[in-house]
């Protein structure tokens, strides 16, 4: 399977979902995508470039950083599921509400 694994700005949970990125990449195709934030801010819980790294180094492929390379995931069916992980109240709330 091909499974997108979205990270959103939730820093202090980036060492579990780290975990679980590795453990769903032992068995399925996994597409790291970070939200902007997690792509380009530092904070006490690691750089953004260790974060764009860490991810890449697990799923063996850059994450996707951007929206232009996110969009063509739908249409083009590209994954068969999506884990956003950590997922902070605010993307929660946008994903409810259906805002984009």
């Amino acid at each position: 399977m091909n499974i997108g694994f979205a990270m959103c700005g939730s820093f202090c949970t980036f060492h579990k979902a780290f975990e679980a990125m590795r453990e769903v990449a032992r068995i399925h195709t996994v597409f790291p995508i970070l939200s902007e934030r997690s792509s380009t801010l530092d904070s006490r819980f690691g750089t953004a470039a260790a974060h764009i790294e860490t991810a890449g180094a697990i799923c063996g492929r850059p994450p996707l950083l951007t929206i232009p390379q996110v969009e063509p995931i739908g249409p083009k069916k590209l994954l068969d599921a999506l884990v956003i992980a950590p997922c902070t109240g605010n993307t929660l709330a946008k994903l409810a509400h259906s805002i984009g």
